[in-house]
């Protein structure tokens, strides 16, 4: 999943990335408001986490402009302001959720993933089932006909944009942007070298493979008859 993070303390930045890179998270940071903007309408995330006191332009001016923009990407609002009427004036600028400074990384984590289950249309909110494949979201463990399957941080988040996508063909380029925190580089491999790793955890022992290449074009997770 890929994040927008626009956070001026250097110290609460340095907190929340570290935090979201070890659960496999791609994150953009920026340190002002019209540097977020300029990212909120080029490019494109799963959630975004914006301070309200920003440099050149605020977080509730910059997420009230989002909004004009017709960019719904899910927002969660950090503030040292925790009243009341800050929180109601907050959500009414188009935010969807607000959370006060001083936080803990695991409230910040679990609002972040519950903003963007309900973003996703998730019937079951804390888990992904496809055909004897499931992931719980909240406790972050993977089984197969009921067999736990160990994955690492940056795996568990491949595995998540595959089946939040499962159906779909995704490209290298679309798997880069929204799991892996660089620019993507064609001539990398990095991305064939991941999914051979989940393929031998997921498909390896099983008759039934889940994760295929579509060549040319991309890989798509997807029960086959």
């Amino acid at each position: 999943m890929r994040i927008l993070l626009v956070e001026d303390d250097a110290k609460i930045a340095s907190f929340i990335m570290k935090g979201l890179k070890s659960v496999g998270y791609a994150i953009d940071h920026v340190l002002d408001g019209e540097n977020g903007l300029h990212m909120a309408l080029t490019e494109s995330y799963d959630a975004a986490i914006i301070d309200i006191m920003l440099p050149k332009l605020d977080g509730l001016s910059l997420i009230k402009q989002m909004r004009v923009e017709k960019i719904h990407t899910p927002v969660i609002i950090l503030s040292a302001r925790g009243s009341v009427d800050d929180r109601v004036k907050g959500l009414q600028t188009g935010s969807d959720d607000y959370l006060a400074k001083p936080f803990a990384f695991s409230e910040l984590l679990a609002r972040l993933q519950a903003l963007m289950r309900r973003a996703g249309g998730q019937a079951e909110p804390t888990r992904l089932i496809i055909g004897d494949l499931s992931m719980n979201l909240i406790t972050r463990a993977v089984t197969r006909e009921g067999r736990k399957i160990e994955l690492q941080p940056m795996e568990f988040s491949l595995l998540e944009y595959l089946m939040r996508n499962s159906g779909k063909v995704v490209s290298k380029t679309m798997i880069m942007e929204h799991v892996w925190d660089y620019n993507f580089d064609p001539q990398t491999n990095v991305v064939e070298a991941r999914i051979c790793r989940l393929r031998d955890k997921i498909d390896r022992d099983f008759a039934r493979k889940l994760i295929h290449t579509i060549r040319g074009v991309g890989y798509v997770l997807k029960e086959t008859a």
